[in-house]
């Protein structure tokens, strides 16, 4: 414990970076040694940067160790360092790891033999969501623990499937704790902390959410993750990055086919046809990781609830969401009778409309 002042220490120098701080404590063995080493004992070490060794220095000599701790146990943050037992094993064995792991919630409660990384667009289509949803509710009430970046897009719509479906979360974020970004994800960051799961940071508290930390972030959603689930990527984009750090950590990748018009898809069918895995359910994401796990079997609908009208429209848009005119057709349940049923099904949270139009199953 007495060591840990150190490990914040070097975490709080925005200049140092995490490859820095691994490469002073492999040579030095001790991360009180290394961080009291002087500039005499640095030149030592092969291939360290000599700009970035002096810039150390002078940031070393403006920090004072146990105030930076006393700032993390002000904010009641929990860390874990490299040298920590329970060091994420996964991530402990990419080239680059977090030196330092800031946590809130309870990693404790994540299966870290069962993490499946998710990522994607953050302007994803309504298709892609929709079918991410499905394929995390075919994993419901299990042990595999979804990873993804609490951004916009897909990584918010993996989360909120997980939570819905009794699947524990990580999500790993691209600033210090004193940022919620985006802040539309402020009551998703507080469902995971309350007991679903963890909110992972190799960032100090007061790091902002700058643009070079987005894709530097990724390397930890793939590092802890035994493979990568890429739900759409545009050919240059951030989930395009965390596929190539997957096949780089040595880990399965898979893509989720989508719409071949949506530009968003193009990154997809580039990894598929680099021999990375498909998935359309999720038995595909169990036979690529070779999992064996016991999941609830998929239950067709119950409508025995429903009166005759409404057993009609939920049958009708079971396979897909259709519009007013087409679930009338299909039906024949007259103008007035039909308003009065779609509105009941939305206010008992049955279905709801997308697009403006059409209505879906929830």
């Amino acid at each position: 414990m007495s060591k840990n002042k150190y490990w914040i220490a070097l975490s709080s120098m925005e200049e140092i970076d995490s490859r820095f701080v691994q490469r002073l404590y492999n040579y030095f063995g001790d991360i009180e040694t290394a961080y009291k080493a002087c500039a005499k004992d640095l030149s030592q070490i092969d291939g360290l940067n000599i700009k970035k060794a002096e810039t150390f220095i002078q940031k070393r000599d403006k920090t004072n160790p146990e105030k930076v701790l006393d700032e993390i146990i002000r904010r009641n943050l929990s860390f874990i360092t490299f040298e920590d037992e329970n060091y994420p094993y996964m991530l402990k064995n990419i080239s680059d790891p977090p030196m330092v792991l800031y946590v809130k919630g309870d990693l404790g409660l994540c299966n870290l033999e069962r993490t499946l990384a998710i990522v994607g667009s953050r302007k994803a289509s309504t298709n892609a969501k929709d079918v991410l949803t499905k394929i995390i509710a075919e994993l419901r009430n299990t042990d595999v623990c979804i990873v993804s970046g609490l951004a916009s897009g897909i990584d918010t719509t993996a989360h909120n499937a997980a939570l819905a479906n009794n699947l524990k979360t990580i999500g790993v974020i691209a600033s210090g704790f004193d940022f919620v970004y985006p802040s539309a994800n402020k009551e998703l960051y507080k469902k995971i902390t309350d007991g679903n799961g963890a909110i992972l940071s190799e960032y100090f508290p007061t790091f902002q959410p700058l643009q070079f930390r987005f894709p530097h972030r990724n390397r930890i959603v793939s590092g802890l993750s035994y493979g990568t689930l890429v739900a759409e990527a545009a050919i240059r984009s951030g989930a395009l990055i965390t596929a190539n750090l997957c096949l780089e950590h040595g880990r399965e990748l898979m893509c989720i086919p989508g719409l071949v018009s949506n530009p968003n898809t193009q990154g997809v069918y580039k990894l598929l046809k680099q021999g990375a895995a498909m998935v359309t359910c999720a038995e595909d994401i169990l036979e690529t990781l070779k999992w064996e796990i016991q999941s609830e079997k998929q239950l067709k609908m119950d409508f025995s609830q429903y009166s005759n009208d409404e057993k009609k429209i939920l049958s009708s848009i079971e396979i897909e969401p259709k519009g007013f005119d087409a679930i009338s057709a299909e039906t024949s349940v007259n103008f007035n009778d039909l308003l009065f049923c779609l509105t009941n099904l939305e206010l008992q949270g049955a279905i709801k409309q997308i697009d403006g139009e059409k209505y879906k199953i929830i």
